[in-house]
């Protein structure tokens, strides 16, 4: 019980903020900035993949990935995160949080290189082998998750907890803005240096051999943050809730902690000892105890993730195509093919600047003051409405003169997605779970997510085509437009809202306090109620 908690977690929670915490910010952050920045910047050079590698001499329009291709490309990498994070979170709770830490990042350096570097002399090879380097850069992201935010919730005071783990969660914005701003900075370099005409006036000339290199370039440099941090990833300790809870070796748990927290801890074996000896809480995760202490908690981690990305993914990896359906990006023929990449990542540097990035640092400010459930109900319930607002009267919103009302009403529901459920879903499994099935449990919550993603990548690419065939991009079905498309995704943002109910509030309390997983039998009968998001 918390009361009788080992010391060495008892310092863990009451420590005072210091310079450690920031530095662990700082390490395990950058391995989401270097996420965001891979997993996104896919979106800025799929226009220009299509022109390259699918130009059709005498096409009115330049070339577009194919559909199947389209959904791989853009997909691929979230099929191997789903997969990174439930192994990699499982292998986290059997190794250890630093053995597996070091493997995710060498793989995430690896493959952004590789998936630059990606050959062959024709379409398909080059489709092929990017395809493969993708979905094993997803598989290292995939790992990063539940690691990150295990460790970073089993280092943090219970006061600033959720802070620290929304400020790990937060460099993903910067990842987002920082894959604009780089692509921003590439395209002008080359189309300055390497002059083209529109594709109306010239469509073979429009894209220039250099061309190839911009996409390459962009996707290379992802690999640059990560394997800056490396060192600093092997330089930390195991957390001592790992080392004391799950290894069962108090001696080191302290001696690591009094190195890094600068205080005197007591290692107290006996304690482990006793812990060992309660079998009421060595229960494993497919057992019916977990199921009657955790069961519902992990339903509303799982499910309210997995509704969350369906709608944030197919936002943000399509957002292209809404800034060009209301005009914001100018028609992709008026441009040569390293010019609509400067506009498409210009379009996405500044909704990141003035909705996303925002958006993470005020729940990063804001969560241990208004609690985890307040904030995920309110930006679900926004996210509802500014959809709907958006789709009711959507045609309205397309005449030009509409044009930037409607990126604001898009921008604000990227603005509650990340003030709200983006950042709580990821901060609230590191919080609420035994040590011992902590990665594991916050690998499946996010794995639920990615599957979401998935869906919301390949299913909006087909639902948002024009309900005319005619008018649909070549090679599609007809879809149910982008009206009837956002109108889906508000019924998704209002599930979202709903399943919010089976998560637990962790505001303010300690990590073993929200398992309970120091009690005996007696104890988690009495206190069965105690962790429940609803005041009586």
């Amino acid at each position: 019980m918390a009361g009788d908690n080992l010391q060495v977690l008892n310092a863990l929670d009451t420590v005072k903020t210091s310079y450690y915490h920031f530095t662990a910010v700082v390490i395990a952050g950058m391995g989401f900035f270097t996420d965001a920045y891979d997993l996104f910047c896919i979106s800025l050079v799929t226009k220009l993949l299509g022109r390259i590698y699918y130009h059709v001499d005498g096409a009115p329009k330049p070339g577009t990935l194919p559909p199947n291709v389209s959904a791989a490309v853009n997909g691929v990498a979230l099929c191997g995160t789903l997969a990174g994070q439930l192994f990699f979170g499982w292998l986290g709770d059997k190794m250890g949080r630093k053995r597996v830490y070091g493997m995710t990042l060498m793989l995430m350096v690896l493959c952004s290189v590789a998936s630059g570097l990606s050959f062959g002399h024709t379409p398909k090879t080059v489709m092929a082998t990017l395809c493969f380097f993708r979905f094993w850069l997803g598989f290292g992201i995939g790992g990063d998750y539940p690691l990150s935010a295990t460790i970073m919730s089993e280092y943090a005071n219970k006061k600033t907890r959720g802070a620290f783990i929304a400020a790990v969660f937060a460099m993903q914005g910067f990842g987002i803005l920082s894959g604009g701003v780089f692509a921003i900075i590439i395209s002008s370099i080359f189309k300055n240096a390497y002059k083209a005409p529109p594709y109306q006036v010239n469509a073979l000339a429009s894209t220039v051999p250099e061309a190839d290199y911009v996409w390459r370039i962009i996707l290379m440099f992802g690999a640059l943050p990560a394997a800056m941090t490396y060192y600093w990833r092997m330089k930390m300790p195991e957390t001592a809730r790992y080392t004391a809870l799950v290894a069962k070796n108090a001696k080191q748990a302290a001696a690591d902690m009094s190195k890094v927290l600068q205080v005197d801890v007591q290692a107290e074996p006996e304690k482990i000892e006793q812990l060992t000896q309660n079998k009421s809480s060595q229960f494993g995760l497919f057992s019916k105890e977990f199921g009657r202490r955790h069961g519902l908690h992990l339903l509303g981690t799982t499910s309210t993730w997995f509704l969350l990305d369906i709608a944030y993914y197919s936002q943000n990896l399509f957002q292209k195509d809404i800034f060009s359906s209301v005009g914001w990006i100018p028609p992709a023929k008026t441009m040569n093919a390293v010019d609509e990449v400067f506009h498409i990542a210009k379009a996405q540097t500044i909704l990141a600047c003035v909705s996303t990035v925002p958006g993470y640092w005020f729940t990063v400010f804001f969560i241990d003051r208004m609690g985890r459930f307040a904030i995920q109900l309110m930006g679900f319930f926004f996210m509802t409405v500014f959809m709907f607002a958006l789709a009711i009267p959507y045609h309205h919103w397309t005449r030009p003169e509409n044009n930037i009302k409607f990126i604001a009403m898009y921008g604000l529901t990227f603005f509650f997605a990340n003030f709200g459920p983006n950042a709580t879903t990821f901060v609230v499994p590191a919080e609420i779970f035994p040590a011992r099935l902590r990665a594991t449990c916050h690998g499946i919550s996010a794995a639920a997510g990615k599957a979401g993603a998935i869906i919301g990548a390949f299913g909006f690419l087909y639902l948002a085509q024009n309900q005319d065939k005619s008018k649909a991009d070549a090679g599609y079905p007809a879809g149910i437009g982008v009206k009837n498309s956002l109108i889906v995704l508000g019924f998704v943002n209002l599930g979202g809202l709903l399943f919010t109910f089976l998560v637990p509030e962790s505001k303010g309390k300690s990590l073993e306090e929200m398992s309970r997983e120091n009690e005996d039998e007696n104890n988690t009968e009495a206190e069965e109620g105690q962790n429940k998001t609803l005041p009586v």
